[in-house]
């Protein structure tokens, strides 16, 4: 099991036949520019499914990401997945073109190659949000319904409120790396890739970005790999220059100027026919509850869930992913034990 913000990358590889590049063993298609996107299938066969879904990865992840929803409800419901490597990322090419807008149209060409039909619907974790804001501004007319999961937010959008944003050290702190990567990324690969770690004490007594519960997630998980592990993984892999770039232009891209601001988007479901929904942690330390609050009181259309233990590894507690497929598919609203509203 992996988790998208904390699972290590693999390093990207280059068009498919070149001598340089490891063997790929990854399904991929073709996109039209000539890229080679790669991409896993879970669930019930596509022919036999009532419900088509693709999921978006976050940060520093892959295709490889786990969503932890029972095999029994998959197979009482009828859903197929649809699991793709974003531009850059393990066994897909790179974009020397990449956008925020070309991450919907990889989604849309993507679920034309494999048939999804006319529409389908999308589920974005943490960073891999601003895919699916994307789809909403360019492929509104092919969602059948929409999920964000501790959706990271751009602190560049012209619409959030000053007052709101103006002292919160996570806006700093991702100005600060923004510069950083923009103007001298020469010194930042460097820097990540130094012996700055503190302990595995330090790290699980003194969590920057994780609650009490996300780090019972770290430490439990069969097969996920304690914290300090996962970083020393991380800055092992930074020193491939590829891995560094493909993390940086996916985090310029997040928290740069968009073509769009979100609040300015038209409700893509008028006649019920599908809905948003934002599933948050009450005690996410990557991305403030009152931002994603305000985000859903602006956009009145988005149906807006929070958990009140939660922090940012929401996906990975028990109940959360039946209880946003339940939404999204089936209208089923969570208990209220699991969520506030």
């Amino acid at each position: 099991m992996v988790y998208q913000d904390t699972q290590v990358p693999s390093s990207p590889t280059q068009s498919s036949g070149s001598a340089h590049s490891p063997p790929v063993s990854s399904s991929r298609i073709k996109l039209n520019d000539g890229r080679y996107l790669a991409y896993r299938e879970e669930g019930v066969p596509k022919h036999q499914s009532n419900y088509k879904i693709i999921l978006v990865h976050g940060f520093g992840s892959s295709k490889e990401m786990n969503f932890l929803a029972p095999q029994e409800l998959i197979e009482e419901l009828g859903i197929y997945f649809l699991l793709f490597d974003r531009a850059g990322y393990g066994e897909s090419d790179p974009n020397p073109n990449r956008s925020v807008k070309n991450e919907a149209l990889d989604i849309q060409e993507l679920a034309d190659q494999l048939e999804l039909g006319s529409k389908f619907y999308v589920i974005g974790v943490s960073m891999g949000s601003y895919s699916i804001w994307s789809c909403l501004k360019h492929i509104p007319h092919r969602l059948a319904g929409v999920a964000l999961v501790a959706p990271v937010v751009n602190y560049r959008w012209p619409s959030l409120p000053e007052k709101m944003i103006r002292d919160d050290w996570r806006r700093k702190l991702v100005g600060l790396s923004f510069w950083a990567s923009k103007h001298t990324p020469g010194l930042l690969h460097w820097w990540v890739t130094q012996d700055w770690l503190p302990s595995t004490s330090a790290l699980e007594k003194n969590p920057v970005f994780f609650n009490d519960r996300d780090i019972e997630v770290l430490k439990k998980i069969p097969g996920f790999p304690m914290l300090s592990k996962v970083m020393l993984l991380l800055q092992e892999n930074l020193r491939l220059r590829k891995v560094f770039g493909t993390l940086r232009h996916d985090f310029m891209l997040a928290f740069g100027k968009w073509d769009f601001d979100p609040m300015d988007l038209d409700n893509p479901f008028l006649h019920d026919e599908g809905s948003l929904h934002i599933w948050q942690g009450h005690e996410d330390k990557v991305v403030p509850f009152q931002l994603q609050r305000y985000i859903s009181n602006k956009l009145p259309w988005i149906r807006y869930h929070e958990i009140p233990d939660g922090g940012h590894l929401i996906v990975h507690y028990d109940g959360v992913c039946e209880a946003i497929l339940k939404a999204l598919l089936i209208g089923e609203e969570p208990l209220g034990s699991l969520v506030q509203l």
